[in-house]
């Protein structure tokens, strides 16, 4: 069992028969009375997310999810597949999972996938990837005090905003938390 102050981002859980993972949480402890957890969280079957607050000592069951290193291998279009490294065990993700991710998916990397049962729930992206640019609007010099910057077009089809000296060809690493250019590789 899982006390609801062991809740933290990523803990996977079952609450009113559905299974849900922590999105973000926050430890509130007000000046009388139990400490209250106040949490974002995912259901990790329908996608949506709700509020919830629970007080300090309130149980939970913990989910069987496994966390494994796997590697991107193709999108055949309806779905995403993944292959354990290990184990060499394939495991396919919908559209509805992966969502805007797909832009920061390039094959042959490593991520961690959250699976149950050999199904995937829930994607773990590193924290920037390296995308090769391959298309460039037309960089105009001028006032750049402020500094300037361009929209591109990355491998994967995402687009990024970044600093105007940045060209086609260029190898760019992008924070996959916030989807803001970091630096040219």
């Amino acid at each position: 069992m899982l006390d609801a102050n062991e809740l933290r981002k990523g803990t996977c859980f079952f609450l009113d028969g559905e299974m849900y993972q922590v999105v973000e949480y926050q430890h509130y402890k007000p000046g009388r009375g139990n400490a209250i957890i106040r949490t974002k969280l995912r259901n990790l079957r329908s996608g949506s997310l709700i509020p919830r607050n629970f007080l300090s000592g309130e149980r939970f069951e913990e989910a069987p999810v496994e966390r494994r290193t796997m590697q991107y291998l193709y999108n055949d279009g309806e779905f995403f597949n993944f292959m354990d490294t290990e184990t060499y065990d394939q495991v396919r993700a919908g559209q509805e999972l992966v969502g805007d991710r797909a832009g920061y998916l390039k094959e042959s990397m490593e991520l961690t996938v959250v699976v149950l049962n050999n199904e995937a729930l829930d994607l773990e992206l590193p924290p920037a990837v390296e995308l090769e640019v391959v298309e460039s609007e037309i960089a105009v010099a001028g006032d750049t005090a402020t500094g300037a910057s361009k929209m591109v077009t990355c491998e994967t089809g995402l687009q990024v905003q970044v600093p105007l000296f940045v060209e086609v060809g260029n190898v760019i690493r992008v924070d996959t938390r916030t989807g803001a250019y970091s630096t040219r590789v």
